[in-house]
């Protein structure tokens, strides 16, 4: 009669927790890591689909953000909200690609500085987005950022 014999294989590996989900990484290949991305998936989403909706109105496709809102389906306000990501400063919108920002998409929607510089220094320093309009309205000394025509 013959015993059961066990074999025990063991794979490193590591548990990454994502936004919404979990994610296993496994080790490397030949001596190559494999590329991953720590982007929070929903606010890459949230960008693209910001800046798509800008490039509709700039060419006139729809004629406010009242009509984009009907057409794509979306509530006004939160498309008035998700279009304020087109005017966060470059290299904020590459560090949220890459996944080294850790603001998250609720944090962005809220009202920012215009001043890019502001930005960077503001989200570097931790500061609470709340306080970002307190900072705005000092410094834009009651300019507004945002005009609709609709």
């Amino acid at each position: 009669m013959t015993t059961a014999t066990s074999i025990t294989v063991r794979v490193p590996l590591a548990i990454r927790h994502r936004p919404g989900r979990k994610t296993i990484v496994t080790p490397m290949a030949n001596g190559v890591a494999p590329v991953t991305t720590r982007a929070d998936p929903a606010l890459v989403k949230a960008l693209a689909r910001a800046h798509r909706y800008q490039r509709i109105l700039d060419q006139g496709r729809h004629a406010s953000l009242t009509e984009l809102a009907a057409a794509e389906k979306v509530d006004r306000s939160f498309l008035g909200k998700l279009l304020s990501l087109t005017l966060l400063a470059p290299d904020l919108v590459e560090a949220i690609l890459e996944g080294s920002c850790d603001a998250s998409l609720p944090t962005l929607l809220r009202p920012f500085p215009a001043s890019w510089h502001e930005q960077a220094s503001t989200l570097a320093a931790g500061s609470s987005p709340a306080s970002w309009t307190d900072e705005q309205a000092s410094s834009d000394k009651g300019q507004s950022r945002h005009e609709d025509f609709g």
